[in-house]
């Protein structure tokens, strides 16, 4: 059952952390164009909420609805940013990038690149000594061309991978054209180069997944019914949403997509703050295998591609379960039209098994509570692989943030018979995937109780004097500066890192505090001379700690695409090495996933979860769920 529940416009519209509506987004690009964005051959990147400073949301003051935008001018092949003030109709701030800067793909961009390959006679006619003669059959896959030394000439660059189908609905995973790639100017439309190297066979067994290749379904397992009779337990209104003792707004923007802002937790009857905004800032997925073509193949998929326009229309019954509320993402196309993805936010309850429980034998009593979860979610499709991107706010003050890796493997060719050291053959006829990794990193704007933090690392740490050798604990170690916090995971410490408040102090007057729970924290494993390196510096470190500037959003810097990460990211703004005890703090999170590629993972991969958690530590003074009801009505024997 969906939950229908909407608020009137003007309801929504009373806050300034709304998203753009569609109208707002028609009047920005009207008034750009009707200024300086008035030639044909302007194009849209983006055009986005610009929120307001924070000191001004806190204090209640008055702010203006403004606008944030990104265009591209075709014709003389430069980019530009601008800030619109929405109230007084105005382009309060217009600036041209720098030639090499170049802003992230527009959606139809991948549409047109693609049939730039299609129509190009050079292109044709490689393919055709190939033997690849129906150019209807030939799939074109959009990659960002990175940064490998070459001289882009200020031109914005499609790096095509290419595929063949065997029919319309034909997996084209299954069949890729090796040693051969179109590079595309996207401004202009234009082929300007064709990569063509040693042929190899294309793989012709299928890597097909549909029901019409697969067969019949299975039909012995039963249906589970996730009912809610009296409704979900959360209120929303606008983009507000309550539930239990949380409270937070839902954002969504076209590079992040997913936002949640002003995440408080109502504890003995006071709001607290536990994180102004969070967010994903910017993934990197790098491949480890030496062949031409696959070498270059590293993509960031949130600077490069804005992976919040790649959202899916979400659909009940198969993304989401329950008593669900649907959030529409509304964004923008590349002629600045307001384009809306319907149901771009899942939000729904799921059970989430015991929370507590006590067995007093002496009594033979039993006290037991439940745990649930809100989760809300959005999932992007990033050409051959999908993204589900989830926050689960649980009952006890805890949040996880996780990954759900799925979708299909960016496949090479090799000859028949031949194993490359570097990836899982998939099948005997020649076919098989490069060895890769997934790496996140999340942008955490921390308010525990307020907006002056500290972060301490805890590692485990076993004393000089320890007679009876089983002696180990807990030793903090506060991170005094910007250099200071950049660190890795260790578990033979078993470390995490814990976000204080040192002015808020707990019943036994220690700071109040949430702790950041390590998981999947690995590395980049590209060396520190390689390209890529040198672009997602983020990625060769765990923990990063910043003092708040609103201009610092995403870590790998504003516009990774073609960047060389010489002058952007979070690798430069920590150079200052500012203070960050008792500030206004950012902690970002890297995070991610070996993909050594197994056979099960083809034709299409089963989820793979990567992830993290938050936990209260000494936030509270108890146990904050003690108040749980019973759920008496609930039969022991379901209990797990």
């Amino acid at each position: 059952m969906t939950l229908t529940t909407e608020s009137p416009t003007e309801v929504g519209l009373a806050h300034p952390l709304v998203p753009l509506t569609r109208e707002e987004i028609s009047r920005a690009a009207a008034i750009l164009k009707d200024g300086q964005a008035a030639a044909e051959s302007f194009r849209f990147i983006s055009i986005e909420l610009r929120e307001p400073e924070k000191e001004l949301l806190r204090s209640g003051a008055a702010t203006v609805r403004e606008a944030d935008a990104v265009l591209v001018d075709r014709a003389e092949a430069r980019s530009y940013e601008a800030i619109v003030d929405l109230d007084s109709g105005i382009v309060s701030k217009w600036t041209q990038l720098a030639a090499h800067i170049h802003p992230p793909f527009m959606l139809d961009e991948f549409a047109e690149g693609e049939e730039s390959c299609r129509k190009d006679p050079e292109v044709q006619a490689a393919l055709a000594k190939r033997g690849i003669t129906d150019m209807s059959l030939v799939c074109f896959e959009p990659w960002s061309v990175g940064y490998f030394g070459e001289d882009d000439q200020g031109r914005r660059l499609m790096r095509a991978l290419v595929f063949v189908r065997e029919e319309a609905d034909d997996s084209p995973y299954a069949h890729p054209i090796e040693n051969f790639v179109v590079i595309v100017d996207l401004n202009s439309g234009e082929v300007v180069k064709v990569e063509d190297d040693q042929a190899i066979p294309v793989p012709s067994a299928s890597g097909n997944y549909l029901p019409k290749y697969v067969g019949e379904a299975r039909t012995d397992l039963k249906p589970i019914s996730i009912t809610q009779p009296e409704g979900a337990s959360f209120t929303v209104t606008g983009n507000h949403v309550q539930w239990a003792d949380w409270s937070f707004r839902v954002g969504f923007t076209p590079r992040e997509g997913l936002v949640l802002h002003q995440l408080k937790f109502r504890n003995k009857g006071v709001e607290r703050p536990v994180i102004n905004r969070a967010s994903l800032s910017e993934m990197v997925v790098p491949y480890g295998d030496t062949a031409p073509v696959q070498a270059k193949k590293n993509a960031f998929d949130s600077g490069e591609y804005n992976i919040g326009n790649m959202a899916n229309s979400l659909t009940l019954g198969c993304d989401c379960l329950g008593e669900i509320k649907y959030f529409d993402g509304i964004t923008a196309d590349s002629h600045g039209n307001p384009l809306t993805i319907e149901n771009a936010i899942c939000m729904h309850e799921e059970d989430d098994s015991i929370l507590w429980k006590h067995f007093d034998f002496r009594e033979g009593t039993t006290e037991t509570r439940r745990s649930r979860k809100l989760v809300i979610s959005f999932i992007a499709t990033v050409a051959n692989y999908e993204y589900a991107f989830y926050w689960h706010l649980f009952l006890d003050g805890s949040i996880e943030f996780l990954v759900k890796a799925t979708g299909i493997l960016s496949t090479a060719g090799q000859k028949p018979g031949e194993k490359s050291p570097y990836g899982q053959t998939l099948n005997n006829d020649g076919l098989y995937a490069p060895i890769h990794q997934h790496m996140f990193n999340v942008r955490m704007d921390f308010e525990i109780d307020g907006p002056t933090n500290a972060v301490y690392e805890v590692d485990m740490e076993i004393p000089e004097h320890n007679p009876t050798h089983t002696a180990f604990k807990a030793v903090d170690r506060l991170l005094e500066t910007e250099q200071a916090a950049i660190r890795k995971t260790d578990s033979s410490k078993h470390r995490f890192w814990k976000i204080a408040n040192r002015d808020s102090r707990n019943i036994v007057d220690e700071p109040v505090a949430y702790r950041l729970i390590p998981t999947d924290g690995i590395q980049l494993a590209a060396g520190d001379e390689s390209y890529v390196s040198k672009r997602a510096q983020f990625a060769r470190n765990n923990l990063w700690v910043t003092a708040y500037d609103r201009t610092e959003r995403f870590a790998a810097g504003e516009f990774p695409n073609q960047a060389t990460g010489a002058d952007d990211g979070l690798h430069i703004w920590t150079q200052a090495d500012r203070n960050i005890v008792d500030q206004d703090l950012v902690v970002w999170y890297t995070f991610g996933m070996h993909h050594v590629v197994r056979l099960e993972d083809w034709p299409i991969m089963p989820r793979q979860n990567i992830g993290f958690m938050l936990e209260p530590h000494g936030f509270f003074d108890q146990n904050p769920t003690l108040n749980l009801p019973t759920n008496a009505t609930t039969p022991a024997s379901g209990d797990t």
